[in-house]
Parts: structure tokens; sequence; C-alpha cells
């Protein structure tokens, strides 16, 4: 398997740029400022992973996925999500936190992480951006490469802004800002959706 840097570049410069103000980034922020970074890390490159394998195989199938019962889903995710979030900022300190981290097993992180970042990246803008480059450059690999180590560093980012991010801010308060912003993007979502129909 032969790099071709070219599509590799163009696709970690254009995938970073696109992911990074996006939800991808706050999602993970959100994740690691509750959790421990680690297994946090490790559970959205491994969702980052099977997005791309997803996005550079289907190519342009992706795009046939009937948009409505995408962003249904995504509304759907987002506010139980905003949801979820709010009412865990409503409990005792001592209750939600241990050491500025909510204690629980690895693969418990891992899984709700990759859960987590998964249905947010689906249909997402990045995963179709590298559906297309896959098919304009014919490089699979380069593409896969280049789009999932834009993921991985933008969710390094978030992980390493979520434990500063802590020494400052408690995380109720971070928990309800993304809560409201996870309201937001079930709002947009369901707005999107009513466009569509």
């Amino acid at each position: 398997m032969a790099v071709e840097y070219a599509a590799l570049l163009a696709t970690f410069g254009l995938i970073f740029l696109v992911e990074l103000p996006d939800k991808t980034l706050m999602a993970t922020l959100v994740l690691s400022s509750r959790y421990r970074p680690g297994p946090v890390l490790a559970g959205v490159s491994a969702a980052f992973a099977v997005q791309c394998a997803i996005a550079v195989t289907a190519g342009s199938v992706l795009t046939l996925l009937p948009a409505a019962v995408v962003l249904a889903v995504v509304a759907l995710l987002f506010g139980l999500g905003s949801f979820l979030l709010f009412r865990e900022s409503m409990q005792k300190e001592d209750e939600a936190e241990n050491g500025g981290h909510v204690e629980a097993p690895w693969w418990r992180i891992v899984l709700t992480s990759f859960g987590v970042l998964f249905a947010a990246e689906w249909g997402d803008a990045s995963q179709l951006a590298t559906a297309g480059l896959a098919a304009k450059y014919q490089s699979p690999f380069s593409v896969f490469l280049g789009a999932f180590l834009a993921l991985v560093g933008v969710a390094t980012v978030a992980v390493l802004l979520g434990r500063a991010v802590l020494r400052y801010v408690p995380l109720k308060w971070i928990q309800r800002g993304a809560a409201v912003l996870f309201a937001g993007f079930a709002l947009f979502a369901v707005y999107e959706l009513v466009k569509a129909l």
C-alpha cells in the first residue's frame, strides 16, 4: 500500500479544519472532562477508524442514505445526551465526581466514548468529505490515514483542553454548558429535518 502524500495532506488539512470548530471537539471535550482521558481517546479513536473506513469504503453510497432518517436519529441522540448531561449536572458533587472524573471501568468509558462519537460523526460533513476525497484521489489508504489522523488530532486537542478546563471550571458547569450545546445540535437537526421534508 503506497501512501500518496498529496492525498494524505489534502485530506488531513481539510478534515482537521472542518472538525476543529465542530461537535467532534465539543463532544470529546465533554467526555474527557467527565472521564479519564486515556480511555476516552481510545474510544473516540476507534470510532474515527470505523467511520473513516466506512466513508472510504462506501464512498458515494453514504450520500444516498435517507437524510430524514439520519437527521431524526441525530436529533434524538443529541436530545437524549442533553437531558442526561443536565440531569448529571444536578447531582451533588460528591456523587458525580471523584478527583475530577467519574469513576467507571476502562471498557465502559471506551464504549461510551465510541458510541457518542460514532453517532455524532455519522453522516457528518467530514465523513462525506472523506468519501468524496477517496473518490477524487482514488487512493483509499492515503485518504483514510489523512482523515483518521486529523480526527484523532482534534480529539487530542479536546482531551488536553478538557484537563486544563477542569482546573478552572467545575464539572457541573461544563456539563450544563454541554447540555445546552447538545440541545442546540438537536434543535438544528430537527430544523434540518423539517426543511428536508
